[in-house]
């Protein structure tokens, strides 16, 4: 199906696997439109109801192919043209999204990991915001994404220094949910998409959603927008299904509709 991503589905969890290894999984345009491509199928796809991606081999993604770069290549058309459309769509996605940083991830592909709504970090991950040591800025939603999880302060850090962190300081940071050993970063990986499969997803979309919404909207909106939303999370057979579980004293078997 694609050339440049490994694609699985294994107990309603769809995995995306960048594979370009032997660049450490760099993106080409090509990348860009699959990931894009990706996304929306599994998105879309009612048998799938939590998304992973990681990388092939020692590296999650080191960020955008510079060997295929011309030396007046054109930055603002590629990044409004390629990067912007992936990341709005990783972000349009109503499923829960993780990101198993399985190695470095520089760059775009920091970027990526941090447009992901959870991250699982191997304890061979890395984590490098490197636009600044070639004399770029964070692009592919960096500048939208760190100061929200790290804070002003450590977003300033992490963009002006150019330092790599590894996955234990990124975990003391909050940029990771998770830090594991390297064998077990999959089954872990696996695991806790596994939880949040079994949970309510569309109440997970309209959490998504409402909270993306929540930085730019003042109380009495953000208060209509719960309103509303719980409107539609009250009339999904998950709820019914919750009520029910909650009087019966069992553990809810959700659907996901």
């Amino acid at each position: 199906m694609f050339e440049t991503l490994n694609y699985k589905v294994e107990n309603q969890v769809g995995w995306l696997t960048l594979n370009r290894p032997e660049k450490l999984n760099a993106f080409t345009e090509q990348m860009n439109g699959e990931m894009i491509k990706a996304l929306k199928s599994l998105d879309k796809d009612p048998e799938i109801r939590a998304i992973v991606i990681t990388g092939e081999g020692k590296a999650f993604c080191s960020g955008e192919d510079l060997s295929g770069l011309s030396a007046d290549a054109d930055h603002r058309e590629m990044i409004l043209t390629r990067y912007k459309p992936m990341m709005e769509q990783l972000a349009k996605v109503e499923k829960p999204t993780i990101a198993s940083v399985n190695g470095a991830a520089a760059g775009a592909g920091f970027s990526l990991a941090l447009g992901c709504d959870f991250r699982i970090a191997s304890e061979r991950a890395s984590f490098l915001q490197a636009f600044i040591n070639i004399g770029l800025i964070p692009d592919s939603g960096s500048l939208y994404y760190l100061p929200r999880i790290v804070g002003m302060a450590k977003a300033l850090e992490l963009t002006m220094l150019g330092e790599k962190i590894k996955a234990q300081e990124a975990g003391e940071y909050g940029l990771v949910t998770k830090v594991v050993s390297p064998d077990s970063l999959e089954e872990e990986t696996q695991g806790f998409a596994e939880n949040l499969a079994t949970k309510p997803t569309k109440a997970i979309g309209l959490i998504k959603r409402y909270i993306q919404q929540s930085f730019e909207t003042p109380l009495a909106s953000m208060l209509d927008y719960e309103a509303y939303g719980q409107k539609i999370a009250g009339n999904t057979e998950d709820y019914g299904e919750g009520v029910k579980a909650f009087f019966e004293k069992r553990q809810p078997d959700y659907k996901g509709y």
